[in-house]
């Protein structure tokens, strides 16, 4: 699969989305420039708080804004009330990423007063627009990095013993990754010899892989990991039992960067928080300026504005570092020293 340049991920950042799928959308309500925004935890991916809250913030001050950005600590009914509080209080546009469904819900409630929602990361049904990377390209990234972590380790995909994960099941995402990647993997050959419950959660993906790892009588040959989260704990399980296997991933956090670089992960997922900001405060700045936001799909009749995704592997871990959202002193430990070296990132 060929790999995506920053040079591209810049020229594709500053072209704008052409086209209009959907119905046009809400406009915020007349004289209100306050964007309410509801991220739903502080450890899925450890991006919400350290990379989206603080850009978000800046943006919205930047464009002359009103921000309230709140964390639902990854509790549904804590959602609810920060909504219903937000709302009381007056919103011209509420900016959601969902929790376990929850923000269906409250865009209905938005809706009914006259808010336009915009989903952002995850889908909600209903939304007026729908901002994230193409999810389901993602999911297709992650299965080309084990087509291709199978074939340089010299193993037929069609023969090969596979295991299965994907994230949580109440993440309308996880569902798009899965069938990105298995896009590729079916058209490959691969089947599945064990399929593991849905989670984000890193501490049970290694219990989860633990008991695929029995199930499978310690016969693995590569691993579809969701995200970075849950490949760390797999490849723990891998050490532990004397393996190194491709493991697929997504975030191009630190971790799974590391990981990467020491040959224990084929590969991982980046998708720059930057640019979905970006283009969430280009959505935003359009509704309060009465204007429709130009998509060029919809998703379940949501009017999608899509990111692309970029494939990493180690030889090209050092652009994540040269884009500026990882740095060589938290990457290059002592550890990982020697493969920082080897692969350029400095």
């Amino acid at each position: 699969m060929k790999k995506s340049s920053l040079i591209t991920m810049t020229a594709f950042a500053a072209v704008a989305v052409l086209g209009l799928s959907g119905c046009a959308a809400e406009s915020a309500p007349a004289g209100s420039t306050r964007a309410c925004v509801i991220l739903p935890d502080a450890d899925s991916g450890t991006r919400w708080e350290p990379g989206d809250r603080p850009a978000l913030e800046k943006g919205l001050a930047e464009a002359g804004f009103e921000a309230d950005i709140q964390n639902a600590q990854n509790d549904p009914a804590k959602y609810a009330t920060i909504s219903d509080a937000q709302l009381t209080k007056g919103c011209g546009v509420m900016l959601l990423v969902d929790l376990q469904g929850a923000g269906v819900a409250v865009a209905e409630k938005a809706k009914a007063a006259g808010v336009p929602v915009i989903a952002y990361d995850r889908p909600i049904a209903g939304a007026d627009y729908y901002v994230s990377f193409d999810n389901e390209t993602v999911g297709a990234l992650q299965g080309q990095m084990i087509v291709d972590g199978l074939a340089a380790a010299g193993k037929d995909i069609k023969t090969a013993s596979i295991i299965y994960g994907s994230g949580d099941p109440t993440d309308g995402n996880a569902k798009m990754f899965l069938d990105g990647a298995l896009g590729v993997l079916d058209a490959a050959g691969a089947k599945a010899a064990f399929t593991m419950e849905g989670t984000w959660d890193g501490a049970k993906a290694g219990t989860l892989f633990e008991q695929a790892f029995t199930a499978v009588k310690g016969k693995v040959d590569a691993v579809l990991a969701p995200n970075d989260n849950n490949a760390a704990s797999i490849i723990q399980v891998l050490d532990k039992n004397g393996l190194t296997v491709p493991v697929s991933g997504q975030d191009a956090s630190i971790a799974g960067l590391q990981n990467v670089l020491l040959g224990k992960q084929y590969g991982t997922v980046y998708k720059p928080f930057t640019l979905e900001v970006a283009k969430a405060l280009e959505v935003i700045k359009a509704i309060f300026a009465g204007e429709t936001y130009p998509t060029t799909k919809s998703n379940d009749g949501v009017p999608f504005v899509t990111i692309d995704p970029i494939s990493i592997t180690a030889d090209t871990v050092k652009d994540v570092v040269a884009a500026g959202d990882a740095t060589v002193e938290a990457l290059c430990t002592a550890e990982v020293a020697a493969a920082c070296e080897k692969y350029g990132v400095k």
